[in-house]
């Protein structure tokens, strides 16, 4: 996985593992008994929406920049496989972080996108970056009520794309895949090293609980560069982990 196609467009065409009957992302959330499932199709159409959406919409390619402030997520997992299917690069900035400065070239500078979630939106220790087109994810069964001034409802938006990626400028596995200029091809090779790590193998459904695991790497482009598929699970419940772990035929607990 060492090119730009394996990172970023073989996951959006279905990729392996597409060859399995079963979906490849599913999200949970064990409070509100939320589900989502996806397919490999079905998840590179939510992603070629909002690649349509930063393309069509914001007029955004190679050479751009988005902050993503957002957990593990069946939509955030669109919003990352859409942008850089597009060749923006993407600052992805973990909960962790909250409160301490940005580093890195250009981190002072507006972005030229920001996809945020409403619940960090609203959170005091957050410095929320300046972007030209900022986005809030709501994240839940539902929309936010009242979307705040300046932000732009990220699902009623991206839904007005299709699924289907857009024209775009041709990408190599040597454009940056973030601002610090980490090459598509370096991601490549970083997932499929975690992927060692984890053993994870083509056919794998791995376990991820979110409220661990921020960063995509483990949860979204390690499984997707090998071919195994993922359920992200939200609130997880311990006393539930053995039957979580039966019911979903989970092979891999992260």
């Amino acid at each position: 996985m060492n090119t730009t196609d394996a990172l970023v467009r073989e996951p959006l065409a279905g990729g392996r593992a597409a060859e399995v009957d079963r979906p490849l992302l599913t999200y949970l959330d064990d409070a509100t008994g939320e589900r989502v499932d996806l397919t490999a199709t079905e998840l590179g159409g939510w992603a070629a929406r909002a690649a349509g959406l930063l393309r069509e919409g914001c007029g955004l390619g190679v050479g751009d920049r988005a902050a993503v402030l957002l957990p593990a997520h069946w939509q955030t997992a669109a919003v990352l496989l859409g942008a850089w299917s597009t060749g923006v690069a993407v600052s992805f900035q973990p909960r962790a972080t909250a409160g301490l400065p940005q580093l890195g070239p250009g981190a002072d500078e507006p972005y030229d996108a920001l996809f945020v979630s409403a619940e960090r939106l609203d959170d005091w220790l957050e410095d929320v970056p300046e972007a030209r087109h900022r986005y809030v994810l709501s994240l839940g069964a539902n929309p936010p009520r009242e979307v705040p001034l300046g932000y732009l409802e990220w699902l009623a938006e991206v839904e007005r794309h299709a699924g289907a990626l857009p024209a775009s400028a041709p990408l190599t596995s040597a454009d940056a895949a973030s601002p610090d200029g980490t090459s598509y091809r370096e991601w490549g090779s970083v997932a499929l090293a975690v992927a060692e790590r984890l053993d994870l193998r083509a056919g794998d459904r791995l376990l991820v609980d979110v409220a661990e695991h921020e960063q995509p790497v483990y949860w979204l482009l390690a499984p997707l560069a090998v071919g195994a598929s993922v359920v992200l699970c939200a609130n997880l419940d311990p006393a539930r982990l053995d039957a979580r772990i039966a019911a979903e035929q989970i092979t891999r607990v992260l």
